[in-house]
């Protein structure tokens, strides 16, 4: 039980932030005011440490620079490897695991213990790995590291124990997989080959047994070698020499031929009963030019040999183009009889894999599909329909389609949601897919007991968003929008991205969503801001422009020769930005010294358009170049739709639109938003000499803008000065001075009208560049440079407005009830707080204008302020008021008003009495605070970091209670208690690698967090114990009981003269009874955690395990009874043989001889 006492308003003495856990007074002093009878709050916090644990839970999207491809053909599941060391196994839809080898070597290549729920990888650092797939998280058992020589190339035969390894200097090694040892038995280069040759054959590139003969084994060596291996004998029955390097080998399923590929596009078959020579050598895309010779082509990496019982036998491979068509996209070749059909891919491709009926080498193959494994997709194609059509892909492998540049992530959405965007994007899916069912089907899932609706939002570089249905750990794609379409194509040579070199003009980089309302925003790099409504129905529209100038004016400069002789005013209105509406000006319109002015970056369509059901634009906002300046990017956004009312802010300052009367009803500086109350001391400087460098670094490419925003997010935290809590009273109790002149209660909505103080008892402009006085002691403030080398006079240092909330509150100390309210958060640490008159009927907020008060509470935090939050006196979580949704265009109903619905969430709803008051939480890039309102009491302190910098923050309801989750530069993830600010835990988990994560990393309710770990990938974790305790029951199994199928009866004829007659004994030759041990300085054995992490998941998925062993109990039953069967008939044969031999004897028993 936390208690603490309200504070008395205007109460004036100020003390230090107290420490977390005591309550402090560090008050803002103001004008002394009548305040309620002091009560004592209870707030019990519910949370504690035990509540929280870190940890991954489902990694979505395509695996990032992929290596390798595995299939098991019984289990049905799909194997991935990556260069950074993954392994991402796919099953049916929901059945999607993510392991990651702790060495971070690339995969080279994965081999499948083919039903037996295990896994080998072969890594670059010459390890190899041995997975344990029957649990819900595989682990490793083995590992065996080579010391000496590389591997090139593993080969393990179906229903073997033994696995092929070859090596970069041509030797062949075997190891048990049952162990992980090395066998004595090694094949070594110079004993395959023959000793006249004089050349070293290559790395081994493949190794496969015969389906003949199980007990030879042919090796392919790079060279251009083929040799066939007697294992029994220990000798080589044939070796081929061939002129071109060799890329694989496949065997045909009688074991009497195979085909090679070739490094000069070439195909050879090869028969056994004559090596000397190939059988037949194909070009398939080299044809005969005019002089006779053959086109050069690109080496054919990859064959596969497969027939069928019902048509001619499928050759497919990758490569083998010819050279001189340029700008020909990599290809997959299908050959079936006479038939070639090319399938051109939009990626190189890196692996492919013939998927067939049966898992054994030596029977007809029948092949239904081919998965290929493309650099940036996945694609399967359907190999038993004459066109070959793709099969739709399941998993989410397009996220990265247009690169990611921003994301978002709601939990406990409303329960309609998902349904009616998966309903109208529906309509817009690709067609032209197989009607076959997706045959990668492995693995179990079931849907958990603690699922609720999620959503993730991600936006991309070509101005795309997409919607995806994150419930229960997948991820479906909902609905794709395209903000492009509400602008013109820009013309080549012409806009912003001829000016500037921007690639992506569309690029979004927020996006503000509220769910209830189902209104929709988006922040687009070149400035501009589109807010969408949802509507089931099309609509012809006209899209609504607003064009706001957020910059300063070249005549609004103060330099020091101007004000030379009075250094502290500054004419009324010349330091406030302006808003404009559309202006009838041409993209090309400038300045008479040229410049462009007044024009936005994009330019909007003019006319009628036809939108589809779905979001529909509704207002379109675009900021203006000035002077041929562009206009700063926009750094904070936010919308309430039961205001009505967008917030944006930059560099240079704030504006207010009101989206429902289209007007802008607030356009200030960033200085100008403190009034009276600015806790600085400021001096103006002369502006930078050089106006060009602001033009080419404000608006930059998009590459360019994340390598800026990675400094800006190292250093912003490292503001000018910071001040202590108490100097931060006394800068305030300065500033909130009877003397001081406040500019006017409300600010008129129409945009012509220069919202702007009164009076200004300092020298300020547009775009303000200053740097703070530092008059004050050491003990008092503390300066940090951004670097050391440079003075903090010569700094280029803005204001930025950093997060905007709108919300319910109090903007003065007097107020007695909440009201409308923006709370503003800038990048040198205050928080200030707007209050907002909004009418209230319906009639009169459509045609009334919305006032703005002057700034109220002013609040100050070490570092660049990042999230709001507000509590009730009861530590209950205050969600923002909005309104419930309305299809505007939904036809009319006469018994149905078209009137607004609001829900509105009021700090006093649920306490006794009003004027009780709420907590707001602020966080800062180091530091969060706990404030009671209306008396702007700082009830609690903590400084986050001292080392680091907070980068993203976020106020959080987890268990039935709320908390705040922090996300810092140094990797660690941290919780602290509301409202007390308690560490709760504190996890190095993730270092800021790169900006990618900085950018994309987010909080959301329920305990989880998401964030792009790699530029095609989103890995999402989990803070939550309840979670991590509930994960095995929500991942999907990759492993089912399946049993393993039977191999054909090949016949008696068949099988005594050309079949598999002799049974072949691999541990009779590889054990080490027979072979000996291995060197031991050759491979290294490292046991791995998987048997104890198994042993963990055993005990904790107990009943699978029970219903596993009753399977086996009843397959064994049914098998026991089938054997009790089979013997009853032969017994009941046999009698019946004997009494039938027996009449027969009797029969001919008195015969002679030759009476037969």
């Amino acid at each position: 039980m936390k208690k603490f006492r309200k504070v008395l308003d205007g109460l004036t003495t100020s003390s230090p932030g107290g420490t977390m856990g005591s309550p402090s007074c560090g008050s803002a002093a103001g004008t002394p005011t009548a305040a309620p009878t002091p009560k004592e709050i209870d707030v019990q916090e519910t949370l504690v440490s035990e509540n929280f644990q870190l940890c991954k839970t489902v990694r979505h999207g395509f695996p990032y620079q992929p290596t390798s491809l595995a299939f098991d053909p019984v289990q049905k599941i799909l194997a991935i490897g990556s260069r950074s060391g993954g392994v991402r196994i796919l099953g049916r839809p929901g059945v999607d695991c993510y392991c990651q080898h702790e060495s971070g070597a690339a995969v080279l290549q994965l081999q499948f213990l083919i039903n037996e729920g295990a896994l080998v990888t072969a890594c670059a650092d010459d390890t190899l790995h041995l997975w344990n797939l029957r649990q819900r998280r595989p682990a490793v058992l083995h590992s065996l590291k080579f010391n000496r020589e590389r591997i090139t190339f593993c080969h393990l035969p179906f229903q073997s124990k033994w696995l092929y390894v070859g090596t970069e200097r041509g030797n062949t090694h075997i190891v048990n997989i049952e162990s992980f040892i090395l066998s004595g038995y090694v094949i070594m280069w110079n004993k395959a080959i023959e000793l006249s040759t004089k050349t070293h054959p290559g790395p081994v590139v493949h190794l496969s047994d015969s389906p003949k003969d199980e007990g030879k084994l042919l090796i392919g060596f790079e060279g251009g070698t083929i040799v066939q291996w007697d294992l029994r004998a220990k000798k080589a029955d044939f070796r081929i020499y061939y002129d071109e390097a060799i890329h694989s080998v496949s065997w045909h399923h009688e074991g009497k031929q195979f085909m090679c590929s070739h490094s000069d596009g070439s195909l050879t078959l090869w028969t056994l009963r004559n090596t000397t020579k190939p059988f037949q050598v194909t070009f398939p895309h080299g044809k005969i030019q005019k002089d006779g010779r053959k086109e050069s082509c690109k080496p054919i990496l990859k064959v596969e040999y497969k027939t069928s019982r019902s048509s001619e036998p499928f050759v497919i491979f990758s490569g083998g183009l010819s050279y001189d068509k340029a700008g020909r996209r990599p290809a997959l070749t299908i050959m079936h009889g006479k038939a070639i059909t090319v399938l051109e891919m939009d990626y190189p491709i890196v692996e492919f894999m013939v998927l067939c009926e049966t898992p054994y080498n030596n029977e007809v193959q029948d092949p239904y599909a081919v998965v290929v494994l493309l650099e940036k997709d996945l694609i399967v194609v359907d190999l038993t329909q004459s066109n070959f059509p793709v099969f739709e892909n399941p998993y989410p492998m397009d996220i990265h389609e247009s690169p990611v540049t921003c994301t978002a992530y709601f939990a406990d959405c409303p329960p309609d949601i998902i349904p009616i965007l998966y309903s109208i994007g529906a309509k817009n899916k690709k067609t032209g897919y197989s009607h076959k069912e997706w045959p990668i089907g492995g693995g179990t899932w079931t849907l958990g007991s603690h699922t609720y609706p999620e959503i993730i939002i991600t936006g991309h570089a070509d101005g795309s968003i997409k919607f995806w249905d994150a419930s229960a750990f997948t991820l479906q794609m909902l609905y794709k929008l395209k903000t492009s379409k509400v602008f013109e194509k820009p013309k080549p040579g012409e806009g912003r991205a001829a000016e500037l070199g921007e690639e992506d003009p569309f690029a979004v980089q927020m996006v503000s969503w509220c769910p209830h309302s189902r209104i929709f925003c988006v922040v687009g790099i070149s400035a501009h801001i589109i807010l969408y409504r949802f509507s089931k129905y099309d609509a012809n529209t006209q899209i609504v422009s607003l064009e706001v100038r957020l910059q300063c004016e070249p005549e609004d400069i103060i330099t020091p020769s101007e004000n030379e002789n009075n250094p502290c005013f500054s004419e009324p209105g010349s330091h406030s930005p302006q808003p404009h509406h559309q202006h009838p000006l041409s993209p090309g319109s400038r300045t008479p010294d040229g410049a462009k002015d007044s024009i936005p970056c994009l330019k909007v369509k003019d006319k009628m358009v036809r939108v589809p059901p779905g979001y529909q634009s509704d207002l379109v906002i675009q900021l203006l170049w000035v002077d041929g300046e562009p206009p700063q990017q926009i750094t904070s956004l936010d919308l309430n739709s039961a205001y009505g009312l967008l917030a944006f802010g930059n560099c240079n300052g704030l504006a207010v639109v009101d989206y429902l009367q289209k007007t802008v009803i607030l356009c200030i500086s960033t200085l100008d938003l403190y009034g009276a109350t600015d806790p600085y001391q400021r001096l103006t400087r002369s502006p930078r000499r050089n106006r060009q460098s602001t033009s080419e670094h404000c608006m930059r490419g998009l590459s360019n803008f994340y390598s800026d925003s990675k400094k800006r997010i190292r250093t912003s935290y490292q503001s000018l000065t910071e001040l202590t809590d108490n100097q931060q009273s006394i800068d305030m109790e300065r500033s909130k001075s009877p003397t001081s002149v406040h500019y006017p209660t409300s600010l008129h909505n129409d945009p012509r009208i220069l919202p702007e103080p009164v009076a200004s008892l300092r020298a300020s402009h547009c775009s303000p560049v200053f740097y703070l006085l530092d008059n004050e002691s050491r003990e008092n403030s503390f300066s940090r440079s951004r670097s050391s080398s440079v003075s903090s006079i010569d700094r280029d240092t803005k204001e930025a407005i950093t997060t905007l909330q709108f919300g319910e509150s109090y903007g003065r100390k007097s107020d007695a009830l909440p009201t409308p309210c923006l709370w503003v958060g800038t990048s040198l640490g205050v928080g200030i707080l707007i209050p907002l008159s909004i009418p209230t009927d319906h009639e009169e907020r459509m045609e009334d204008p919305v006032t703005v008060g002057p700034s109220g509470a002013v609040q100050m935090l070490k570092g660049s302020v990042l999230r709001f939050g507000f509590l009730d006196c009861n530590g209950a979580l205050i969600q923002s008021p909005y309104e419930v949704w309305r299809d505007l265009n939904a036809p009319e109903d006469p018994d149905r008003t078209r009137r607004r619905k609001l829900v509105h969430f009021s700090p006093s709803s649920s306490q006794d009495a009003f004027g009780e008051g709420h907590l707001a939480v602020v966080c800062s890039e180091r530091q969060a605070k706990v404030f009671l309102m209306p008396s702007q009491s700082c009830l609690f302190v903590h400084n986050i970091t001292e080392s680091s910098f907070v980068l993203r923050a976020d106020v959080v309801s987890l268990c039935n209670s709320v908390c705040l989750a922090c996300f810092c530069a140094n990797g660690h993830v941290m919780t602290l208690s509301l409202p007390s600010l308690r560490p709760l835990m504190d996890v190095n988990y993730l270092p800021l690698t790169d900006m990618r994560i900085a950018r994309t990393f987010c909080f959301t309710n329920e305990g989880q967090a998401l964030y792009l770990s790699s530029p095609t990938e989103i890995q999402r974790i989990t803070y939550s114990q309840e979670m991590c305790d509930n994960l095995q029951e929500m991942l999907g199994e990759l492993f089912t009981p399946i049993e393993t199928p039977e191999a054909q009866n090949r016949g008696f004829l068949k099988g005594f003269f050309g079949g598999n007659a002799h049974t072949f004994d691999r541990e009779e030759l590889f054990g080490e009874a027979a072979a000996g041990k291995a060197s031991r300085s050759l491979a290294q054995h490292i046991p791995g955690q998987g048997g104890v992490e198994g042993m963990k998941v055993a005990a904790s998925g107990a009943v699978g395990e029970l219903a596993r062993a009753r399977i086996a109990l009843d397959e064994r039953g049914q098998r026991l009874g089938e054997l009790e069967e089979r013997t009853a008939l032969m017994m009941t044969s046999a009698e019946t043989f004997s009494k039938h031999a027996h009449e027969l004897m009797l029969k001919c028993k008195d015969k002679k001889w030759y009476q037969f």
